[in-house]
């Protein structure tokens, strides 16, 4: 009966734990994981199942630094395509990418996922940052 009693107050003691989530918390999960699903629908092909990108052609996508350095022009390459060189690891890559058609709540998913993903850790990208930075967009 003693060990029934412990277990009822272990389980119970989790859940108050997991229910203590924040809202920033849940919010961030919530982004993270419907990025993903855009992710392996809309980039993984290109950009490979751990970002891996493809060889000279396509760039990785493990570059926090590259992430952060474009943190507002993210979104915009998404919905607008990317033409021109870009350096990642210190490689150049010149391809092109189409413009995604992705909505901008959808943008800010998979932006969220892959800043949080392939060994980055940056956190999330609102639909607010992505209506803000689409606005800025050239």
């Amino acid at each position: 009966m003693r060990y029934f009693v412990v277990i009822a107050l272990l389980l119970t003691g989790l859940c108050a734990l997991y229910a203590c989530q924040n809202e920033q918390e849940i919010e961030f999960k919530r982004y993270f994981s419907a990025g993903q699903l855009v992710y392996q629908t809309r980039c993984q092909n290109c950009h490979g199942n751990e970002g891996q990108g493809l060889a000279a052609l396509i760039p990785p996508l493990n570059d926090a630094e590259f992430l952060r350095n474009n943190h507002s022009q993210l979104v915009c390459y998404l919905q607008n395509g990317l033409k021109g060189d870009i350096i990642i690891h210190n490689s150049t890559y010149n391809g092109h990418m189409p413009a995604s058609g992705l909505s901008p709540i959808e943008t800010a998913q998979v932006i969220t996922y892959v800043q949080n993903s392939f060994g980055n850790q940056i956190g999330l990208y609102d639909l607010k940052q992505a209506e803000a930075d689409l606005k800025k967009c050239k």
